[in-house]
């Protein structure tokens, strides 16, 4: 299995801030925004990984990252987004770099306190590997902000992305477990309202499948999308490192 890091987006909402950078590459406690999902993944086992960007920030990656060596033993891919289509749109650029294989895919603003790494290895050794995928939802306060899942008899039957009146306060995080039959579901998407692919509809066509599974994670778990969140992940992010504030 290999990881794919999608790092691209305008950061609109956290203007100006991101005028002149990537999103990602802000400073979170102690270390750049990218440097979290990058954790995720490789202590999830994952050693090969993608960085997917766009903008005028995307050779700043290269420079940070460089080739993974400073990773211990981690490889890192680059590919570059030409415009704003969607997380689908966005994942099909990774189809070369999967070569048949499964993928993890994370936004690149999103933070796990806990380990996934026991959710990624039953993936990678199950049946869902070469048919399926699994989720990852957390319950939140405010469901309505979210892509939100619902679930029952231990099965997810739908999501709904922010809804008016949320049939749960499952939210549904930016980690994702594909097998390969994501590429193609992606290719068979049609944009939504605002004009873009939509990862709702890559999950909601596993779901119909019912190939999809999902896991309710450990710990705390934050984006960054406004000034708010990032804020709030900031203060988490250094008490887990015992910084009294």
């Amino acid at each position: 299995m290999k990881g794919v890091i999608l790092a691209g987006g305008l950061g609109t909402r956290l203007q100006p801030l991101t005028r002149v950078t990537n999103k990602h590459l802000l400073p979170v406690y102690d270390k750049p925004m990218i440097f979290y999902p990058v954790h995720t993944l490789v202590e999830a086992g994952l050693t090969e990984i993608m960085v997917i960007t766009g903008g005028q920030s995307a050779g700043d990656f290269m420079r940070l990252l460089g080739d993974g060596s400073r990773f211990d033993g981690v490889h890192f891919s680059y590919a570059y987004q030409e415009k704003e289509g969607g997380i689908p749109d966005a994942l099909r650029l990774a189809r070369g770099f999967a070569a048949g294989g499964p993928v993890a895919v994370i936004l690149g603003d999103n933070f796990f306190q806990g380990s996934v790494r026991t959710a990624v290895e039953m993936f990678r050794h199950g049946s869902l590997c070469t048919d399926g995928a699994k989720i990852f939802l957390k319950k939140v306060l405010n469901p309505r902000d979210f892509g939100v899942a619902e679930v029952r008899d231990g099965r997810v039957i739908g999501i709904v992305e922010k809804p008016k009146e949320p049939k749960s306060d499952l939210a549904v995080t930016g980690l994702y477990l594909y097998d390969n039959k994501v590429f193609d579901i992606c290719d068979g998407l049609t944009p939504s309202g605002r004009g873009e692919l939509e990862v709702t509809d890559v999950n909601n066509r596993y779901i119909g499948d019912r190939t999809m599974e999902y896991e309710v994670v450990d710990g705390w778990w934050a984006d960054c999308g406004s000034f708010e969140a990032l804020l709030r992940t900031n203060i988490l992010v250094a008490k887990d490192m015992g910084i009294v504030i």
